[in-house]
């Protein structure tokens, strides 16, 4: 028996894709985005991207989950010390997109 979503319900967008709209997004917006290509290796909780705008003098950390997804007490802890060193930290979800292309453009701090 074939399983489909419920009408009208969409299935939830992977990390993955909404990961690469993101870093298609600032690119656009003239960001040069860095992301591990292989996290294993990284510090556990580091943010998922670090976003770079010479223009707007801004350097931004961006840790990006999935609609259900939670954040790790690593990744608090990360996000929480960028905070407190005078960084720009976010914490983003999917619907969250139209925040992320304000933040983005420089519109939120």
């Amino acid at each position: 028996m074939e399983t489909r979503p419920k009408y009208g319900t969409m299935p939830e967008l992977t990390e993955k894709v909404f990961q690469k709209q993101v870093i298609e997004l600032a690119e656009a917006l003239g960001w040069r985005t860095y992301h591990p290509f292989l996290s294993k290796w990284s510090e556990k909780g580091y943010p998922d991207l670090t976003c770079v705008h010479a223009r707007q003098k801004r350097i931004c950390f961006i840790e990006l989950k999935r609609e259900s997804g939670k954040v790790s007490p690593h990744q608090q802890e990360w996000h929480n010390l960028l905070i407190a060193a005078g960084q720009e930290a976010y914490i983003f979800r999917p619907s969250q997109f139209d925040q992320i292309e304000q933040t983005l453009k420089g519109g939120a701090k």
